[in-house]
């Protein structure tokens, strides 16, 4: 599923349309979302560099962590970020992003020491604008990969900093700006949903085509109580649910799950099991006021009903229903009509009276008889 994910971003936005946008969710009881973060950013880079992707290049806004840290981490990972200056760009919000350290700076007449790779680096210090954040992206994007139509992906890494310094509101057209964008075709983005109002992550589920829940691993031990509690706590720091939602274009709601395990090499995701498999796919479903499921009695009772042009058995003879009389009221008048029979034919007429001389006249008379021809 993970993959899936990966497959989506690598394509990216069809003509016409808007990027798709992934937003990745985690809390304090699974706090694994940078890791799948980590993981897509990896693995999209990947296809940008074997030009499997639709993005040409890609822009990280760096606002929890800082530039060097990617850079490390991405080299570990076995992409090289220095002799590949074109197709990456990390927009550092993170060492100032309300520009306080520069007017401290200024005030002491302090110069700025450049930072390491300054070259696919630059500060952003006004985190408060997300409208000048979103010409800074686009400019930053469009001279990654100078031709007008081709495409690069925007990467951010906490939505949360971006919620501390200004309101949903503005987030929200900020992110709908650049999915909108011509040369943008994917974003996806992390969230600790823990932090904010219930509001917060419903109007950005709203706004994103995927969305990744990171959730503690519960695992039904099927009665063995002994040292449940101690492998449920260690299997919380170490193992955990991923769901995904993904809005398909015609409106349709795909969910998956996956097991994902977070080791020193990275994260790596599994199937479902088949003891949790059911258990965590209905708890993706929405809460509703009505029961989705049949009880015992239900079914029993919808096999009961008579069908419409359903053939009757049951050792009689197969009638077919016509759907407007019951079979109980047809094998009643059949037996009326049968019993009112007596020995011989018998003869029928049908007398037909009129109700006025201005009616119509019937069939056989000529309508012209009364016209000199």
């Amino acid at each position: 599923m993970a993959e899936s994910i990966c497959r989506v971003l690598r394509d990216g936005a069809l003509e016409g349309e808007h990027a798709p946008a992934l937003t990745i969710k985690d809390s304090l009881d699974s706090p694994f979302a940078f890791d799948v973060f980590s993981y897509i950013l990896v693995q999209l880079s990947s296809q940008i560099l074997r030009g499997n992707s639709q993005s040409r290049g890609i822009v990280i806004v760096a606002v929890s962590r800082s530039p060097s840290s990617y850079i490390s981490f991405l080299k570990t990972k076995g992409v090289d970020v220095e002799s590949s200056q074109k197709w990456i760009h990390i927009l550092d919000c993170y060492t100032d992003p309300l520009g306080w350290k520069n007017k401290i700076q200024k005030s002491r007449n302090v110069k700025d020491i450049p930072h390491q790779s300054s070259l696919i680096t630059s500060s952003y210090k006004a985190m408060k604008d997300l409208e000048k954040l979103f010409s800074v992206i686009t400019e930053l994007g469009g001279g990654l990969v100078e031709e007008k139509k081709a495409r690069f992906c925007v990467a951010i890494d906490s939505l949360s900093e971006l919620l501390r310094h200004t309101t949903l509101p503005s987030v929200s057209g900020f992110l709908s700006n650049l999915r909108s964008h011509d040369q943008i075709s994917c974003i996806f983005g992390l969230l600790h949903s823990d932090l904010h109002d219930d509001k917060v992550p419903a109007a950005l589920d709203y706004m994103s085509s995927m969305v990744a829940n990171v959730e503690p691993f519960h695992h039904s031990f099927n009665g063995q109580r002994g040292n449940s509690e101690n492998s449920l706590s260690e299997q919380s720091f170490t193992r955990g649910k991923f769901n995904v939602r993904f809005k398909r274009r015609n409106g349709r709601v795909r969910v998956m799950s996956e097991e994902f395990k977070v080791d020193p090499e990275g994260i790596s995701f599994t199937s479902v099991s088949s003891v949790d498999g059911a258990s965590s796919v209905s708890g993706l479903l929405p809460k509703l006021q009505f029961n989705l499921q049949l009880s015992e009695k239900e079914r029993t009772d919808r096999a009961k009903v008579v069908l419409p042009f359903e053939h009757q058995g049951n050792g009689r003879p197969i009638q077919i229903y016509d759907g407007r009389r019951s079979l109980e009221d047809y094998n009643a008048e059949a037996k009326q009509t049968s019993g009112g029979k007596k020995g011989g034919s018998g003869t029928g007429e049908i007398i037909y009276y009129r109700d006025s001389d201005d009616e119509m006249p019937d069939s056989d008379e000529d309508p012209d008889d009364d016209l000199d021809i």
